[in-house]
């Protein structure tokens, strides 16, 4: 994590560095022009806001790495699997809600991009997808 962090701050510099040499090779190359009009201001705004957005992500890892108190078992490279192994949740392999509420968003974009008419199917589809989702523990074989 630490190399990223480094990696993100090398890039932020790189491009406000490239961004002050590119302002600076346009206010040369065009010596008679006001100042205003001597700037090539779409690649200078896009290079400073490249670093800023550098200097965000890089300031953002820096933050969580200090935050989880060292090195997690995925950054080092001796580490097994069986040392970060917490554990996720509760998920159910054998469900096939997900994909049918996965149909009922696709019956619904298709009828924002095709037909009206499939808006309330897909709201159908999606109300009994999520009913069955939230109770598939209560009938069947898995019931608590």
């Amino acid at each position: 994590m630490r190399d990223n962090v480094i990696l993100w701050w090398v890039l932020t510099a790189f491009f406000a560095l490239i961004g002050v040499v590119y302002t600076g090779w346009n206010i040369l190359a065009h010596p008679s022009l006001p100042l205003v009009n001597q700037i090539e201001w779409v690649g200078t705004v896009a290079l400073f806001f490249s670093a800023f957005m550098g200097a965000m992500i890089a300031f953002y890892l820096d933050r969580t790495h200090n935050a989880q108190g060292g090195e997690l078992p995925e950054d080092i490279l001796t580490s097994d699997i069986d040392d970060g192994d917490p554990e996720l949740g509760e998920f159910s392999p054998w469900s096939w809600w997900p994909i049918v509420l996965a149909g009922s968003a696709a019956v619904f974009v298709v009828g924002l991009a095709v037909g009206h008419f499939l808006l309330p199917i897909g709201l159908a589809i999606f109300v009994v997808a999520i009913v069955g989702w939230v109770y598939e523990y209560y009938r069947g074989n898995f019931a608590r």
